[in-house]
């Protein structure tokens, strides 16, 4: 890391360009010696994709920022937090610590943490910036973190591994044994040195394939921000043989919705024309494939098998978007445009033949407005179309 750039002249030129177009600063090159326009832009860059992720390293003066990929693949302060709070003790090794963002957090939960990361000049970033942000609970290793654990010998109350998805021989993967490192090829090794194991995966990987290639798997979440999933979380326990947990979170706008079962849980769902409200599922639920268990558990009735909107005579709380249906509709093109008194509307499809954009332009409907449209398949396999308000 080039220390210059933590100088105050730098720092300031840094803030006040956050907002700036960045091609033009390159051409103008530099205004100071011993760093160069490409350092000064990298640090802009990632500070200015830190602001609404990253929060408290935003607020902090002189913090010291790693390339933007850094940036993109680390945790968000949200998750971080989330994460720490599913676990506790004493001591926890993150072998894979990168920009340290969820070390940062583990360090509040625990009373000694160790962070490895085998970028050299990552590690030195997190080491100053540790200090930065008055860290002192926590020793910074600039090393791999499964040969660190090898040649230290020493016992964790936990293991943390956030595996590289990307692979130098395959390029950007998802499944753990494409990761780097292997996770289950490791974890008979990481199992000696610690009974609890978090591990961070993909939002894209398929969760039953997941734990198929893992062992002692106790807990499984899926972690979304705004209705977006941005990570799947192991929760390994050594030797563990019981039932696994899948736990499913929405964090948005300071409000959490939840919902959770166990996984591969034979639930039977109720089945309904549509009544009086509509239910549309977060995106975690449907991440965990859940369609059933909320049918079974919020004592909901689904459209249709493969729909997976739900339905009530009495409103409830509801891990996700809720409605009350004002109108239902056969999908006639021609019965629709007679019947909707609207000229714009929020379309939604979901287990129908037709996307967002053909319907648009089939019924010339602008998008906003109040109304909700679900254009969806009942239980006959009838297309129909749902005009809904919000709730």
């Amino acid at each position: 890391m080039n220390k210059n750039i933590l100088h105050t002249e730098v720092q300031g030129f840094i803030n006040e360009n956050l907002n700036n177009d960045i091609s033009k600063l390159l051409f103008k090159g530099s205004p100071f010696d011993n760093i160069t326009i490409q350092e000064l832009v990298e640090q802009i860059e990632s500070k200015y994709k830190a602001k609404s992720k990253l929060p408290t390293f935003y607020k902090t003066s002189n913090i010291y920022y790693p390339n933007k990929l850094n940036i993109e693949q680390t945790s968000s302060e949200i998750t971080a937090e989330y994460k720490a709070n599913l676990i506790s003790g004493n001591s926890i090794i993150d072998l894979t610590g990168g920009f340290g963002v969820d070390t940062y957090y583990f360090s509040k939960r625990f009373k000694e943490v160790t962070h490895c990361e085998i970028n050299k000049d990552l590690s030195e970033i997190v080491a100053h910036n540790f200090q930065v942000l008055n860290v002192d609970n926590t020793s910074i290793i600039p090393e791999d973190g499964l040969k660190h654990l090898q040649t230290q010998q020493q016992q964790y109350d936990w293991i943390y591994i956030d595996p590289s998805r990307r692979n130098d021989v395959k390029g950007k993967v998802f499944l753990l044994e494409d990761c780097l490192p292997n996770v289950p090829e490791n974890l008979d090794p990481l199992f000696e040195f610690t009974d609890n194991i978090l591990i961070k995966a993909s939002p894209i990987l398929d969760i039953t394939s997941a734990i198929n290639e893992l062992n002692f798997v106790k807990e499984v979440h899926a972690v979304a921000i705004q209705n977006e999933v941005k990570e799947l979380l192991f929760i390994l326990k050594k030797a563990y043989k019981g039932s696994i947990s899948v736990k499913t979170v929405n964090i948005a706008n300071d409000t959490e919705q939840t919902f959770e079962s166990e996984f591969k849980k034979n639930a039977k769902a109720n089945f309904s024309e549509p009544l009086t409200y509509l239910y549309e599922p977060n995106s975690t639920i449907l991440k965990a494939g859940l369609f059933n268990e909320v049918s079974h558990q919020l004592k909901l009735s689904k459209l249709n098998v493969n729909s997976h909107l739900y339905t009530s005579i009495d409103l409830i709380n509801f891990p996700g978007r809720r409605f009350k249906i004002i109108q239902i509709l056969p999908y006639h093109l021609k019965k629709i445009k007679k019947e909707f008194s609207i000229s714009k509307g929020n379309i939604t499809v979901r287990n129908f033949p037709e996307t967002v954009a053909q319907i648009r332009k089939k019924t010339k409907l602008k998008d906003g407005g109040d109304s909700y449209l679900f254009f969806t398949t009942d239980l006959n396999n009838k297309h129909i179309v749902l005009v809904c308000e919000k709730v």
